[in-house]
C-alpha cells in the first residue's frame, strides 16, 4: 500500500492522506472520535498512538487525520505515512451482504419517516457527501425528530470550524428546498 499524496483540508487541523488502494469498502466509512472506539482495529490504533493524532476517518481510498492544535504536523504526517505504508491490507472478498442490503430500511437511521429520511440521503449522497468526501470528510445522519434533523460530521469535517456554521446552513438550505421547508438540521 502507498501514500500517493497528502492533501491538506479546509480543517487547519487535519489532512487527508490519498492512497493507492481502497481503505474502506465501496460506500462504507469508519470513524474514530477516540482511541477506545478503535479496539478491534489494528491499524487505527497504531495511528492513535501517534502523538498528536486525535480523530481518524477512513473513506474509499483515503484517510483523514486530525490532530490536536499542538501537534507536529511533520513528525505526525511522517509516522502517519509509514504506518499506512506497512499496513498489510485485508484482501476483500465478495463476502455475504450484510442485513441492511436485504432489507434496505435497515440502514435507516432509527427515529422519523423512514420515506424521509431515505430522500434525505439520497440528496446527502448526491450532493453533499461527494464534496465533504474531497475535503477529507464525511456525514452521517443520527435521525429525524419531526421537523428536525440530526447529523454527525466525520473527518476532517468533525472538527473543522466552517462545518458547524456555513456547511451546517448550506445542507439545511438544500434539504429545506428540496425536501420540506421547515426541516432544521442540527449536529448530534
Amino acid at each position: 500500500m502507498k501514500v500517493t499524496s497528502i492533501q491538506p483540508t479546509p480543517n487547519p487541523n487535519a489532512f487527508k492522506f490519498l492512497m493507492d488502494k481502497p481503505m474502506a469498502q465501496p460506500g462504507q466509512t469508519q470513524a474514530y472520535a477516540k482511541p477506545e472506539q478503535a479496539k478491534d482495529d489494528a491499524l487505527a490504533q497504531a495511528m492513535f498512538a501517534v502523538q498528536g493524532v486525535e480523530t481518524l476517518f477512513f473513506c474509499d481510498n483515503f484517510v483523514t487525520v486530525s490532530m490536536t492544535a499542538e501537534a507536529d504536523w511533520r513528525a505526525v504526517a511522517e509516522q502517519v505515512t509509514k504506518l499506512l505504508e506497512s499496513h498489510e491490507p485485508e484482501e476483500v472478498e465478495a463476502a455475504p451482504p450484510p442485513a441492511a442490503e436485504s432489507d434496505p430500511l435497515a440502514s435507516i437511521p432509527k427515529g422519523g419517516d423512514p420515506e424521509v429520511l431515505s430522500q434525505i440521503n439520497a440528496l446527502l449522497d448526491d450532493r453533499v457527501r461527494p464534496a465533504l468526501a474531497g475535503d477529507g470528510g464525511g456525514l452521517q445522519v443520527i435521525g429525524l425528530e419531526g421537523k428536525t434533523l440530526y447529523i454527525r460530521y466525520e473527518g476532517a469535517c468533525g472538527t473543522c470550524p466552517s462545518s458547524t456554521s456555513g456547511t451546517l446552513m448550506a445542507i439545511q438550505n438544500l434539504l429545506q428546498t428540496e425536501v420540506d421547508e421547515d426541516l432544521v438540521v442540527t449536529m448530534s
